[in-house]
């Protein structure tokens, strides 16, 4: 089959909204809703667009300053780079990055309670209101898809815990992987206006920025060739 064929048919199905063609190839058209990923995939090792991510972002971070770090896998990528010169505290709904973080002695961690998920996350009522203490300076924002609505997630309760979280930080960077993009999923977490900067791999097509460059949101594309 040639080039031009396999183009052709990649487009028509993407019209039928039964895929997503990315640079270089093509993803099964996420669902508004889905089921979580497993622990394995969550806490496993990154991929390298996570790693490249991870460590455009973890730049940001500054002294004393206090980060927000979710229970996501990309979230969970940001572990292996975090500056180890000088000190700062996280807070997380997460007991997993809680767990890891133990051993930083540089860094003071805060969990923020509630019913604990399988996945290790709080994101419940209780976490909600445990949620309200806190105001941060850097949130690390994660989602299950961005498009010109803003960020969106498939649990009602997970973008009800994360809205409050980034209306409570001075400043919110979205850490979105290419696939991601041009997706809008069950629930809003929120505006565009809300994101101060997103932090991408370099297979994210330039027409699905558009719509987070028109909003003026500041755009960060992660070298994926570098080491």
């Amino acid at each position: 089959m040639s080039i031009d064929s396999l183009r052709r048919d990649l487009s028509m199905m993407e019209e039928l909204n039964l895929l997503k063609r990315t640079h270089g190839g093509a993803i099964p058209m996420p669902m508004s809703r889905q089921s979580p990923r497993s622990n394995q995939e969550r806490y496993g090792k990154a991929n390298t667009q996570q790693q490249q991510i991870a460590k455009e972002a973890v730049a940001r971070i500054e002294p004393e300053q206090t980060v927000f770090i979710g229970g996501a896998s990309i979230h969970y990528a940001l572990l292996q780079y975090l500056p180890v010169d000088f000190a700062y505290t996280v807070v997380t709904n997460s007991v997993e990055i809680a767990y890891h973080l133990r051993d930083y002695t540089h860094v003071t961690t805060y969990l923020i309670g509630g019913e604990v998920k399988s996945s290790g996350n709080m994101t419940d009522s209780l976490a909600l209101e445990n949620s309200r203490r806190f105001s941060v300076d850097l949130c690390f924002a994660s989602a299950g898809g961005i498009s010109a609505k803003g960020l969106s997630t498939a649990t009602p309760e997970v973008a009800v815990f994360h809205e409050h979280i980034y209306a409570a930080s001075a400043k919110v960077i979205a850490l979105v992987e290419h696939h991601k993009f041009d997706t809008t999923m069950f629930s809003s977490i929120c505006p565009l206006a809300r994101i101060h900067e997103v932090i991408t791999d370099s297979d994210t097509l330039d027409d699905h920025l558009a719509p987070m460059k028109n909003a003026g949101v500041s755009i960060s594309i992660a070298d994926t060739e570098a080491g």
